[in-house]
């Protein structure tokens, strides 16, 4: 199955989303984390796209959507969840299941909070509602100042050593994030494709980021997938996420740590038992 690009006008933003399956079905949002894009879920949107009409939105200031003119407004989980709203009155959808990885997990939750009566599902990929300073630092070293490379091959090298916690995964699967990953700079040469501007945003608001408040007033029925050696969702976090707010079942994968790829076909199939049963 061949994806569709969209590009949804959305106020003064545009937003680009892959596409895959029948409009018609059932809608599927999967969202990515901080510095990704919607392209990361290819493999597992291709197969759940016979079910589900599959959406995967690039975050603002990410992929092909467009970049803020006021980061500090823009890049925030609130007008990440408003914007998802509206992206699904695009499609019209008055409601839809969640898939969140990282970040898109804690738009899921934030989204829930918010328009509880839009989400069928969530599903959490590896994020709680706090996350341990330690793993806060890591991730803005890493992204803060953007590589440069001079070949697409370089840039996929740069890939698998840096998401190597994503797990096990085919040499096609980071081939291609390699691929969807990167954009050409002015002078030629090739860096990730993102707005470096995301991450002193990210960076500035930690204050704003314990959403414990938010989560324990979910009642969406919810399911968290964890790393075994994750260090953004912990154990304690994740067994302290399984006693309050939905009190979801946790399913923890003992090869990956932040966060899972999931794009594997095992993998397909354990979301469709746990989309299944949410949605039930």
């Amino acid at each position: 199955m061949i994806p569709r690009s969209s590009y949804l006008p959305l106020g003064d933003v545009e937003l680009h989303v892959t596409e895959w399956g029948d409009r018609d079905a059932p809608a599927l949002v999967m969202w990515h984390g901080l510095a990704r894009t919607g392209r990361d879920f290819d493999e597992i949107a291709r197969a759940m796209a016979d079910r589900y009409f599959v959406i995967c939105p690039d975050t603002i200031g990410r992929g092909l959507s467009s970049w803020s003119d006021n980061p500090q407004r823009d890049y925030t989980l609130e007008n990440y969840a408003r914007l998802a709203g509206d992206m699904l009155d695009t499609y019209h959808k008055a409601h839809a299941l969640w898939l969140g990885t990282s970040l898109g997990g804690q738009i899921g939750m934030t989204f829930a909070a918010i328009a509880p009566d839009r989400l069928r599902g969530l599903v959490i990929n590896d994020i709680g509602p706090v996350v341990p300073d330690a793993a806060l630092d890591r991730i803005v070293t890493y992204s803060a100042d953007l590589p440069v490379f001079e070949r697409v091959r370089a840039a996929e090298q740069w890939l698998r050593e840096v998401y190597l916690p994503f797990g096990p995964a085919a040499d096609a699967f980071w081939t291609r994030m390699a691929e969807t990953s990167v954009r050409r700079r002015d002078d030629g040469k090739l860096t990730l494709h993102y707005d470096p501007r995301i991450i002193p945003v990210f960076d500035d608001n930690r204050a704003t980021m314990d959403l414990w408040s938010i989560y324990d007033g979910i009642r969406v029925p919810t399911h968290v997938l964890r790393g075994l050696t994750s260090d953004l969702l912990t154990a304690e976090i994740a067994q302290a996420m399984a006693t309050r707010g939905p009190r979801p079942e946790i399913t923890v994968f003992d090869d990956a740590g932040h966060a899972p790829s999931l794009a594997r076909p095992e993998d397909a199939r354990l979301m469709r038992e746990i989309l299944t049963r949410l949605d039930s």
